[in-house]
């Protein structure tokens, strides 16, 4: 440790830094949120602010999502690499490539901020956002049919967006020539501009509160302590190796298995996770790049263990990753990767938590299950028939169960599991108004959770009229095949099942990955539910009671999954627990 790190090592001041940091990504933010153009920002809050060291090094990542910040540090060490000696105060980056910047996949662009005190370079300011689309070969930045990354968008080495304080209008215009929604892009980048704008004053404020070799110390010493609870919750783990898998059903051509495999190996406070043996790299667009491999890894982690241990990346200094170049979760360059953030970092995800729920048994969690919305593009009707404006509309209401995990049922509905929840599940009213679009239904699914003492979460029924012509962008990883497993004696999540209708015709079952050009017509889903926690015969009957009387258990499902005999209608008011269950029956069903 430096004599740096020791002055400011005061457990108290590192507690207030790491929590005025915390609080500075959280506020930009919210300053994205309220300015940003696009519902995928303002609505959905598909993006994420974080804060790194003069060296690179993600010191505080408390706003947005996971698998978006977990591998921050790429692409902030891509900026020192690439302009060393070469970035002055006023400056500010872009990049998005996976290889050349660092990046997740092309979608997720990150705007940096690099913040001077005292002529010192003492941090870099970011926000990475997926963008609404970024031209490629199909609206919305997702296209299934893509074999290669030149068609799924522009690629961005590390640009100067900023230069001293002056915009460089060649490099915007370019920007907006590369997008078909132009104008939600011209404000979604004003948006993340603002925001890391409000972060690097706040951060320099900080660090001349407390003077620059002293806020400098306290940076290295907050990634100091997180390695060490990061260690010390490793250490508490047996010592040994623990493996996990876990498959795809498609490679998003043809249905065939295609595996994630990791040897997680714990001694002495550290994690080797190792995928050698994992399946190679596909033709499809769900191979994942190393920072997003890193990015799925540590969310794994990070979710497993104690929720008070910090999340920086300092965290996981601790884990070191083997990944095979060639392999899904080391693509080599020019591979399609757009879906990787979302397939197969779920894979990643649960095979890492397949082999942690084999080393603490205890903290086992059940799998969620893959979400299948997509996405639908088309015009606004304009005046007298004309074509309006392009839109792109991401049907994120359709989104799947999580798994339970022991005190708590799965969450019924909730974003990617990469996400852990910060990707929001929008209003129908708010879309009904922003698109041509009205929804006919949108609630919890009955029997869609896995069984268990504590429930898997339910899915959704999902039922939407698109009132024009439009190109389906499908993303289907969830449909027809169980994912949400359960642990501990739970049950798996039903699988997802999805239809498109156009015009009058008859509903047709709609592909797992791919694209279709329709007519105005209508998309049905049921999604899928994650799996459940525990024996379910020990869940209380009061509580399948309760699922039954709001739906989302059936009168079967209460007897054959649960051993609890209902009766009666779940709709009639008198349908109380004295009533509607018979205690007799059930007590001899439970005891078999």
């Amino acid at each position: 440790m430096s004599a740096a790190v020791t002055k400011a090592a005061d457990p108290v001041l590192l507690a207030l830094t790491q929590n005025r940091l915390d609080h500075i990504s959280q506020q930009m933010g919210h300053v994205m949120v309220r300015t940003a153009r696009s519902p995928i920002f303002s609505q959905a809050h598909d993006f994420t602010c974080f804060i790194a060291g003069p060296d690179g090094r993600v010191t505080a990542q408390a706003d947005g999502i996971p698998i978006h910040s977990g591998g921050g540090g790429f692409a902030a060490r891509a900026i020192l690499r690439d302009f060393e000696g070469d970035i002055a105060d006023g400056d500010v980056f872009l990049l998005n490539d996976p290889w050349a910047a660092g990046g997740n996949h092309l979608p997720d662009w990150v705007i940096a901020r690099p913040v001077f005190v005292e002529g010192r370079l003492v941090s870099l300011v970011c926000n990475r956002a997926h963008q609404s689309d970024i031209g490629g070969g199909a609206a919305g930045t997702y296209n299934p049919e893509a074999t290669e990354v030149w068609q799924e968008g522009v690629r961005l080495p590390v640009l100067k967006l900023i230069e001293a304080g002056k915009v460089r209008r060649d490099l915007w215009k370019l920007l907006l020539l590369n997008t078909r929604t132009p104008d939600l892009l011209e404000g979604d980048l004003g948006a993340m501009l603002g925001s890391t704008r409000i972060g690097a004053e706040q951060v320099a404020r900080l660090v001349t509160e407390l003077g620059v070799a002293r806020a400098l110390g306290c940076f290295d010493g907050i990634l100091a302590h997180a390695a060490g609870r990061m260690g010390a919750a490793l250490a508490e783990v047996p010592d040994g190796v623990y493996e996990g898998e876990e498959r795809s059903d498609n490679d998003c051509f043809e249905l065939r298995d295609i595996w994630v495999r990791v040897r997680v190996t714990i001694a002495g406070g550290r994690a080797t996770v190792d995928f050698t043996g994992t399946d190679p790299q596909i033709r499809g667009f769900k191979n994942s790049t190393v920072a997003n491999t890193h990015s799925a890894v540590y969310t794994a982690f990070a979710s497993f263990f104690d929720p008070a241990i910090p999340r920086n990346e300092g965290t996981f200094s601790v884990i070191d990753i083997v990944a095979p170049e060639g392999s899904l979760v080391n693509a080599r360059e020019g591979a399609a990767t757009t879906m990787d953030t979302v397939f197969v970092a779920h894979e990643i995800i649960h095979a890492v938590w397949k082999a942690l729920n084999q080393a603490a048994p205890d903290r086992a969690a059940a799998g969620w299950a893959k979400n299948i919305f997509g996405v639908t593009s088309g015009r606004e009707p304009g005046a007298e028939g004309a074509d309006g404006r392009p839109y792109v509309f991401y049907h994120g209401l359709a989104a799947a169960g999580a798994g339970a995990v022991e005190g708590r049922d799965g969450f019924n509905q909730i974003g990617h599991l990469c996400t852990l929840g910060g990707l929001t599940i929008s209003n129908a009213e708010t879309y009904e108004r922003l698109y041509p679009v009205h929804f006919n239904r949108q609630e919890l699914r009955c029997d869609g959770g896995g069984a268990g003492q504590w429930r898997g979460g339910t899915g959704a029924h999902y039922d939407v009229e698109i009132k024009t012509p439009a190109l389906y962008s499908f993303r289907g990883e969830g449909l027809r095949y169980r994912t949400g497993f359960g642990v501990k004696g739970g049950g798996w999540g039903a699988a997802g099942e999805m239809h498109v209708q156009e015009g009058d015709g008859a509903p047709a079952p709609a592909p797992k990955f791919g694209l279709k050009r329709l007519g105005a017509g209508r998309l049905t889903a049921d999604s899928p539910g994650g799996g459940g926690w525990g024996d379910p015969m020990s869940r209380p009957v009061d509580t399948v009671w309760r699922d039954w009387r709001d739906g989302l258990v059936s009168t079967e499902a209460a007897r054959t999954r649960y051993g609890v005999i209902l009766t009666g209608d779940p709709d009639d008011p008198e349908a109380t627990l004295a009533v509607a269950v018979d205690q007799i029956a059930t007590a001899a069903l439970r005891k078999r």
